[in-house]
């Protein structure tokens, strides 16, 4: 072998190696690794008498191989068809029981090998219900209160392949109610090549404007199987295992128990399938069940929504939003359309509201006539409900104070805004179990008065609070608020007269904690003791900047600074992340979404974990988009979006913190699309990192975000806003991350790969990369590492100690 020829092996082998080794997955320093791995906050439940919490521990992240498990992507599902579940579904690791008074507390030692899911107390709180999934499939467990052991219900596996809730507890705790496998996994059918065949679609000249959805059914091989993996038996189990088959064996898609237990609303899937819209969307009948799975009624048989019209409050026509009334013992009340399921129809009416009592004799009654969209019903009892509407042209919500039971039913306005005004948000109400075991609004004084809870948002930030609220005064009254220095919400009530909660508290330097606050004796008792999750950032610094763009929009953002910095070691290089949203008011488009008194949370996920590596991070900086004077707020995006940064950077100059020169711009799903445009259309940012993007919006013609146009109808529009229309103007470094299974509307991976081919045909400076087995968000350890290790190199390269342009 001649020199030259062994030369050129080596060197084969070595770039080969080089190349492999580029490609494996990388690990970040040991400060930003520690963050894929720190612990999560636990969940909680409380039991219904308020006697016991359930602390649920979280796992930390999945591993690759977790993922890359074989999975059916079917009619907008992924379905683990060997159990006949959604795959990559998440749970829990443990369980601990914790008494609310006292110090009493239970570890669960005895759980099941597998994912814990689904934990929920039984109504009379005398034991804790779970799912277990594991390589057999998922199963039913208890727990027994008193006797403190665990105890598998039945070796049946369920179907929760249609995802859903996956089981429901009897009114009288003796039993459930869930959906069945009747299927092996063995027995799926396999594609024949004998039986290809050609898929044809044709239109009917009716508009199906329908977004762009992923993982379709695509040909009747897909409708065979996603028909196999989603048929399920409807199904009482006792409580000692004895199963009652209910009804027929279909694709049932839901099942909820009237508030007396003695029907059950039984929605299924039907054929035809669709091709053009994912299975939620598929034909849909809808009947009442007597608990012994007998036929009482037909409620609804919707067709396709393939024809919903365009647009964000469009609706199919039929029965909708089907549900039980929370207060009475047996009556459904549902919305329908009366304007074709557009808004965009001229009625004075958009929606009737009906109701239907059992035993469904008499035919159902028209309840509400709704003037705009009908959002939702909130139940109290006979004579107090709650009942709201919305618009998405001006963003508004409305909400009416009424009496059920009255024939001429009148409304009391309770609420008008934008649902985007978080600062006149009221909050949500304080609930209370009724008769029938069921959290309806807890009223006072007659039905004259209710207690709402909610965030506070606010100029100063978000302030927690408690009210009472009269309704013949219209008036508020202040019963508790978090104070500084702390960040308190309330997230359980534990007593009737709402003067017992826990609360979540928290401080810039305290991570958060459960406590019990008694609220007429003003005492706070710790109930948690959870560990700092990052004390490796323990001293970073955080700050709110208030500022303006030109067009006087207010917009606001957190510092953060790296705990050792020092002003006198000269202003830093700074990553700004954000996200833009869509607002109709100017007033609102600026508000203030978080509290200065929020715990410094450090996570892998956004643009924290760079502190670690000396940057100044401003996060959640605003970037408001909004229509002016009656035009739409995406005709002048790039405009709004290039004023709100640069405001963000004058601000972050002036204040002395920042290098003017060192300065990246980072976001993930429409804030990538942000980044690209904000490089295309200013030099404002030393380099870019876009996570999940999507860059050419005729990729998604039939809208996008909160845009209703199509293509058709905005042309200039999706092509200003397309950052790819404006590839050539990208002189800047941009990173690009991508899952290469990204099922989300408008963001397919191949935006990013025609987005980076854009680039490198044009000479531009990109990286593009693709990991495996990721959606939308990623979820594996090793997905997570490496998203970390790319963010840090790029940053340090083309930021931190920039080389080149």
């Amino acid at each position: 072998m001649s020199l030259k020829r062994l030369l050129l092996i080596l060197l084969t082998v070595a770039f080969s190696q080089n190349a492999i080794a580029d490609n494996d997955f990388k690990i970040p320093p040991k400060q930003l690794a520690d963050l894929v791995d720190a612990p999560r906050q636990p969940s909680v439940r409380i039991s219904a008498d308020k006697q016991w919490v359930a602390i649920l521990a979280r796992p930390g992240a999945k591993s690759i191989e977790e993922l890359a498990q074989p999975e059916e992507k079917l009619a907008g599902l992924r379905i683990n068809a060997s159990i006949f579940a959604p795959s990559r579904s998440s749970g829990y690791t443990g369980i601990t029981l914790k008494k609310v008074d006292g110090d009493e507390q239970v570890a669960i030692k005895d759980l099941p090998a597998g994912k814990i899911m689904s934990v929920n107390f039984s109504p009379n709180s005398q034991y804790l219900a779970f799912i277990v999934e594991n390589k057999q499939g998922l199963t039913l467990w208890k727990y027994n209160l008193k006797t403190k052991k665990t105890k598998q219900v039945s070796k049946h596996a369920i179907n929760a392949s249609l995802g859903g809730t996956q089981y429901r507890w009897k009114r009288d705790s003796t039993g459930f109610y869930t959906r069945l496998t009747i299927a092996k996994a063995s027995d799926k059918p396999q594609a024949s090549k004998a039986k290809i065949q050609p898929v044809i679609q044709t239109t009917s000249g009716t508009k199906a404007a329908v977004r762009t959805y992923s993982n379709l059914l695509k040909t009747p091989y897909d409708e065979a199987l996603f028909e196999f993996l989603t048929r399920s038996q409807l199904a009482e189990i006792s409580l000692t295992g004895r199963i009652n088959k209910l009804g027929k064996a279909a694709m049932v898609k839901d099942f909820t128990l009237s508030p007396d237990g003695q029907y059950l609303l039984v929605s299924q899937v039907k054929k035809p399938f669709s091709y053009l819209v994912p299975a939620r969307r598929f034909p849909e009948e809808t009947q009442v069940w007597s608990v012994e799975g007998k036929l009482v009624t037909q409620v609804a048989d919707l067709a396709s929504g393939e024809n919903i019209p365009k647009g964000f409050d469009s609706v199919r026509e039929g029965r909708r939003n089907i549900n039980w009334r929370s207060d009475v013992a047996a009556t459904l009340v549902w919305a329908e359309a009366q304007d074709g399921g557009s808004m965009k129809t001229d009625v004075e009416h958009h929606d009737y509201v009906y109701t239907w009592t059992a035993p469904f004799n008499n035919d159902p009654k028209l309840f509400q006539k709704i003037e705009r969209r009908f959002d939702d019903i909130t139940w109290g009892n006979k004579n107090f409900a709650m009942i709201s509407d919305w618009r998405f042209s001006d963003r508004q919500t409305r909400q009416w104070k009424f009496n059920p039971s009255q024939t001429n039913v009148k409304k009391t306005l309770f609420q008008e805004r934008s649902y985007n005004d978080r600062y006149n948000d009221p909050g949500r109400f304080i609930k209370e179990r009724n008769q029938f075991g069921i959290n309806v609004i807890k009223t006072l004084d007659n039905n004259n008065s209710v207690y709402l809870t909610g965030t506070g948002a606010s100029a100063e930030g978000n302030i927690p609070f408690l009210n009472q609220y009269d309704f013949s005064a219209k008036k508020k009254i202040n019963v508790w608020k978090s104070t500084a220095p702390y960040y308190e919400r309330i997230v359980l009530v534990l007593n009737e007269q709402a003067t017992k909660v826990m609360t979540l508290r928290e401080s810039t330097t305290d991570q958060p904690n459960f406590f019990v606050r008694d609220l007429s004796k003003n005492t706070l008792i710790q109930f948690t003791d959870f560990p700092h999750p990052t004390p490796a950032f323990v001293g970073v610094s955080k700050e709110k900047l208030k500022y303006k763009r030109k067009d006087g929009v207010e917009l606001s953002g957190t510092l953060y600074l790296p705990a050792d910095y020092d002003k006198s070691q000269g202003p830093l290089p700074t990553l700004i992340w954000a996200y833009p949203r869509e607002y109709k008011d100017k007033k609102v488009a600026g508000q203030v979404s978080d509290s200065p008194y929020e715990f410094v949370r450090v996570s892998y996920w956004g643009p924290m974990p760079h502190l670690a590596q000396g940057f100044a991070v401003f996060s959640g900086a605003k970037m408001p988009i909004v229509g002016f004077d009656g035009t739409l707020p995406n005709d002048t995006f790039r405009e709004q979006l290039v004023s709100s940064a640069q405001a963000a950077v004058d601000v972050l100059v002036a204040k002395g913190v920042t290098d003017k020169d060192r300065i990246a711009i980072a976001g993930h799903s429409y804030g990538a699309f942000m980044v690209a445009n904000l490089l295309a259309h200013s030099d404002l940012f030393k380099a870019g990192i876009a996570r999940s993007g999507a860059y050419n919006r005729t990729l998604t013609p039939f809208g996008f975000q909160g845009e209703e146009r199509s293509f058709w109808e905005g042309q200039s529009t999706y092509a200003s806003m397309s950052p790819f229309f404006h590839a050539e103007k990208i002189n800047e470094p941009m990173l690009m991350i991508h899952g290469k299974e990204d099922p989300n509307s408008g963001t397919f991976p191949m935006q990013s790969e025609r987005m980076f081919a854009a680039l490198k045909g044009l000479g531009g400076n990109a990286r593009l990369v693709m990991l495996p087995h990721e959606q939308h968000g990623y979820r594996a350890r090793e997905s997570l590492l490496h998203m970390l290790w790319e963010q840090h190199q790029w940053l340090d390269k083309y930021v931190k100690n920039p080389t080149t342009k």
